[in-house]
């Protein structure tokens, strides 16, 4: 039978084992964990002013948004030509594109390609604009 000393590899430690050390590839993605997933982070602005709300009708859909989808809506942030935004008119809450033409201002919707005007008589009301669509997948 060979020696005891020939069968250790050259460096080798004949004592007891002092420390075991960790062995193989560690995660690339070790660096980058910073917590967990916080949605408030990565979608909302400003959390005071910022609501989800539920979508229901289909006059969006090329927008993306879908009935039954839920919106994210900012209400600090300012309306400008082409954002999309919830807005109460004559006691009707809509999702609509804002559209502004010269003084005129108007809401379109996907399913028309021209504009409601607004006019005087209109009792409208921006609620706030979409920044955020969360859509189900099926």
């Amino acid at each position: 039978m060979a020696d005891e000393q020939e069968l250790m590899p050259p460096g080798a430690s004949q004592g007891p084992v002092q420390a075991v050390s960790a062995m193989g590839f560690p995660s690339p993605a070790r660096d980058y964990f910073d917590g967990g997933l916080d949605l408030n982070r990565l979608l909302v602005r400003d959390r005071v002013s910022t609501f989800i709300m539920r979508v229901s009708g289909h006059a969006m859909q090329s927008a993306g948004i879908h009935d039954g989808d839920e919106v994210i809506v900012d209400r600090s942030l300012p309306v400008r030509h082409a954002s999309v935004v919830i807005v109460n008119l004559n006691g009707q809450m809509l999702v609509r594109r804002w559209h502004i033409d010269g003084p005129k201002v108007g809401l379109l919707s996907d399913e028309s390609p021209l504009p409601v005007w607004l006019d005087e008589g209109d009792e409208v009301g921006v609620f706030g604009v979409i920044t955020r669509c969360l859509h189900h997948v099926r």
